[in-house]
């Protein structure tokens, strides 16, 4: 496949969110989800449910799904979470597929030498795996995940740092995301932000506030060139 040649207009660095941004890890969230629902006898959630519950890491997953199915206690979330990680970290790429074009891009991006990275609130050992079982490990010189810090998204210092192991500054930076989590960490940040349209967010995408809001991979570049160029100061 011939790869685009890379705008010179591009920022440096591009730092994508995981889960809903790069891959569709719904189906694999879902199973590890109601995993853990039944063993609280609770019923099992449809994928649209859980897609709305993702973006702020397994324990607040779990606290969401028992939330949805009759509440839960802290407790519970806590008890919940070894199996769940456990369940998941088994088959975290059974269902999970990349969105369409997502390869492409990434190859073009570091072929025009742009510093990669990723910053998920998932664990940092499912996110490193799960990146490994798609065969990505050499796009991303930076791997974030939501136990990497003592912070995670949204707050900003979670992708200012995978920003600065990148060896860029956020004035060269944009983030790649799909829920009101990316946004406001990038918005934080003072990091311009693409949002695509296809990913996990109880919020309408049109509505994420994002700078440029994308439907397709393929117009990935565009969308970075027009936000690295009308970045706010």
């Amino acid at each position: 496949m011939t790869v685009p040649t890379a705008d010179p207009s591009l920022p440096r660095c591009v730092v994508f969110d995981l889960d809903g941004t790069l891959v569709d890890t719904a189906p694999d969230l879902t199973l590890a989800t109601n995993h853990v629902l039944g063993l609280a006898g609770r019923p099992a959630v449809d994928i649209d449910t859980v897609k709305d519950m993702v973006g702020l890491g397994a324990r607040k997953l779990i606290e969401r799904g028992l939330a949805h199915t009759g509440g839960g206690t802290p407790e519970q979330v806590e008890d919940l979470l070894p199996a769940f990680l456990d369940f998941y970290g088994r088959n975290l790429c059974v269902g999970s597929r990349p969105f369409e074009g997502v390869e492409t891009q990434l190859q073009a991006l570091r072929e025009a030498g742009i510093a990669l990275g990723v910053c998920t609130n998932k664990p940092v050992g499912l996110s490193v795996a799960l990146i490994d079982a798609l065969g990505w490990a050499g796009y991303f010189g930076v791997n974030l995940g939501g136990d990497s810090l003592e912070v995670r998204k949204p707050d900003p210092r979670h992708l200012l740092e995978t920003i600065a192991r990148l060896g860029e500054a956020p004035a060269a930076s944009v983030m790649v995301g799909d829920s009101p989590v990316d946004v406001a960490a990038a918005r934080a940040a003072r990091v311009p932000v693409v949002a695509v349209s296809f990913g996990f967010t109880p919020v309408p995408p049109a509505e994420l506030g994002a700078d440029v809001l994308i439907d397709h991979y393929d117009t990935l570049q565009p969308a970075l060139v027009t936000a690295n160029r009308g970045r706010r100061g």
